[in-house]
């Protein structure tokens, strides 16, 4: 039966769309698709038969501009306070504002109506032809720590803008709204303080009081940055950022999967069905200091061996886990005075620890302190701190959302495999606004945060195409 939508009625238009968009395979005669005929009558736009498979499915024609998408990441990589390969883009700094500006263009061309809050999270919407539904969002970030690669939080603010230049042309009318967000400050490089923009966003109270007082490195209060920036220009008070639970009906974020697991089995697409949440520690211990030489050992009060033996009591008790989800780091380690001929006064240490299982993760952090403790007594030094900065809780991905991505890379016919976060993300506290979902790709070597990161453009391809098919399946439910 021929299909046409010439001249049906608006409400079977959408109806249609849906059906076209999740057919998986119709028989094709003389290389001619007539779903992807239909697209292009009912949308104007031409369909490329190049990129059509050969099992005549429609939707392997979803197109995805790679030259213009590989174009925009090495020219926002450019917006960098390091030279190339590396990037970094600091929080309010003068290449942050460039790249924020270039993003808003971005979004001017593909058509989304543009909103910024007063931290800087930026917001681009395409209104749903239902304006009383609560609308679909995706998004990720662009800040970079120093020395960084250029596809962290890139590919997830560049390919959602993409996948909604595929739903434009492919002529798709969003039911709900479909909006793109661009968040401020996913990386704790200058404040200190990660997925800043989101935090704000799920409504954390006391994140917008502790940023009255915060300053960065230089003394730089954060409100002083911010308007520097063009944000909060007449306002201290942060509580118009938070948005209320169910604003969104469903947020859903592409990324790098910054691990080697995709690549390495050679498959495609990572549906994420959980994001392990981390713990920061700080641990600060006091001895007497001393000479290096004229102090003998069994005199000695140590700090330096103190925050070494702590050290290593992270990387046990997070294997007495025995999870293979558990993880820890001590990823910074300061010794005072920090002469090679002076024995360490004070040392500092500051923890990472990572779990999907919120009481396992919490019990390794107890026995860390109690270790803290032992060695307190054992090396006759002071446990001047013992604090828990954030202990944030764990998010699973929404079970109607892992459905959809998997039914998106299906009909793509792309490989896909469910899996966990490791990192965390902005998505970790959208999940406490909305229903939420990650798409994965891989990566090379798994490296991230470093310069050598890297991600294909079929790669990244294969994400847009399946982020824009989620998207649309999301619209219209």
């Amino acid at each position: 039966m021929a299909l046409t939508t010439l001249y049906m009625p608006k409400s079977l238009l959408i109806v249609h769309l849906i059906f076209v968009f999740t057919i998986s395979a119709i028989s094709v005669r003389n290389d001619e698709d007539p779903i992807a005929k239909t697209m292009e009558d009912f949308s104007g736009y031409p369909t490329s038969e190049s990129e059509s498979c050969s099992s005549g499915s429609p939707l392997s024609s979803l197109s995805v501009d790679t030259q213009s998408l590989q174009r925009q990441i090495e020219e926002l990589s450019s917006f960098s306070d390091s030279p190339a390969p590396a990037v970094t883009r600091i929080l309010y700094s003068e290449k942050d504002v460039l790249a924020r500006s270039y993003i808003k263009k971005l979004m001017q061309l593909a058509g989304l109506s543009i909103r910024e809050d007063v931290v800087g999270n930026i917001f681009g919407t395409w209104e749903g032809f239902n304006s009383g539904l609560a609308g679909v969002a995706t998004g990720s970030h662009v800040d970079a720590i120093p020395y960084s690669g250029k596809y962290d939080g890139v590919v997830g603010v560049l390919g959602a803008i993409e996948a909604i230049n595929v739903l434009r042309r492919y002529g798709f009318r969003p039911k709900r709204s479909l909006e793109v967000i661009f968040f401020t400050s996913e990386e704790p490089t200058r404040f200190g303080i990660s997925c800043l923009g989101s935090r704000l966003l799920a409504g954390s109270e006391p994140l917008a009081s502790a940023l009255k007082n915060t300053v960065d490195s230089q003394n730089i209060s954060f409100f002083e940055a911010a308007r520097s920036a063009g944000y909060a220009q007449d306002q201290d008070d942060l509580t118009s950022v938070f948005l209320k639970k169910g604003f969104y009906s469903a947020f859903v974020e592409l990324h790098i999967e910054q691990g080697p697991i995709l690549e390495e089995e050679g498959i495609s697409i990572g549906v994420v069905t959980a994001i392990a949440a981390p713990a920061s520690i700080k641990v600060d211990f006091e001895g007497n200091g001393g000479h290096a030489g004229a102090v003998l050992m069994p005199q000695r009060n140590d700090a330096g061996l103190a925050a070494a033996e702590l050290a290593l009591a992270v990387e046990q008790h997070v294997l007495e886990s025995g999870s293979i989800d558990t993880v820890g780091t001590v990823g910074i380690l300061d010794l005072h005075p920090g002469a090679i001929n002076s024995i360490p006064s004070k040392s500092h240490l500051e923890i990472d620890t990572r779990d999907i299982d919120e009481t396992r993760r919490n019990y390794v952090i107890e026995k860390i302190h109690q270790s803290a403790l032992k060695i307190t007594k054992n090396r006759k030094v002071q446990l001047s701190e013992f604090k828990i900065v954030n202990q944030d809780p764990p998010a699973a991905s929404d079970e109607s959302i892992i459905k959809a991505m998997e039914d998106a890379s299906k009909e793509l016919n792309l490989t896909h495999k469910l899996m966990i976060s490791r990192a965390y993300h902005d998505s970790l506290f959208m999940a406490r606004v909305s229903p939420m979902g990650m798409i994965f790709i891989p990566c090379y070597k798994g490296y991230s945060h470093k310069p050598e990161e890297f991600a294909s453009i079929e790669d990244i391809a294969n994400g847009v195409k399946v982020l824009a098919l989620t998207l649309a399946k999301l619209s219209l439910g």
